[in-house]
């Protein structure tokens, strides 16, 4: 898949943002980031991979999620790619030490060609984990995953909520933080996965776990 110029400049823009940013969190990334990247494990737990099923990470940062899913699903294809070189440095480091079988790539999360980086254009499982609040055109990326998902695959995705069980100062905190990293939780990202579930003959189960600190949506 070929993107328009103009997406292509944008595209390029992101990734010098992002690497900018990674350039040097990326080595403490998954340490720093474990007490607030909420619902991670449990979005991994509940994609039930059939045995040898393909599972794709759009923006997988340094790898941390596709060796939980290896190990959580041994026999499973793993594919991930992200759009920062310097994450993948990271990723490609973490996936040698843990032993496991996972193949990675660098790409736009909105018009990636995983066939031509993998040899495979649809898989089992498709999801985000806290990367579309921080894509811009995040609803492109979202729709875009999902015609990556096979007939009978789901599409999962995991972010930051609107801490509606914790009150409006929880919220103001957290989310005028995140704004500090470039990352914006999304309102209507129910909305618009209902949406693509509704357009593309599909059901969509989503909650807001941890009083709405995060809000995690898959569609089936």
């Amino acid at each position: 898949m070929t993107a328009p110029a103009s997406a292509s400049r944008s595209s390029d823009g992101q990734k010098v943002a992002m690497d900018r940013m990674y350039r040097l969190t990326r080595h403490v990334y998954d340490a720093t980031r474990k007490p607030y990247l909420l619902g991670r494990d449990r979005m991994i737990d509940a994609l039930d991979v059939p045995p040898g099923g393909c599972v794709l990470e759009i923006g997988c940062g340094t790898g941390r999620n596709l060796i939980a899913a290896g190990r959580r699903y041994p026999g499973a294809r793993l594919f991930g790619f992200d759009i920062s070189a310097e994450m993948l440095k990271t990723a490609r480091r973490n996936v040698e030490r843990s032993g496991l079988d996972i193949r990675l790539a660098e790409g736009d999360a909105c018009f990636f060609d995983p066939d031509t980086a993998f040899g495979t254009g649809c898989f089992d499982r498709v999801y985000f984990s806290y990367t579309l609040s921080m894509i811009p055109d995040w609803t492109t990326a979202l729709a875009h995953g999902l015609a990556l998902v096979r007939d009978e695959g789901r599409l999962s995705a995991v972010d930051f909520g609107f801490c509606e069980g914790l009150g409006a100062p929880a919220r103001a905190l957290l989310h005028g933080w995140l704004s500090l990293f470039h990352v914006a939780p999304r309102a209507n990202l129910e909305a618009e996965m209902a949406r693509l579930a509704q357009a593309n003959g599909r059901t969509l189960n989503f909650e807001r776990p941890v009083r709405g600190y995060a809000q995690f949506g898959t569609i089936c």
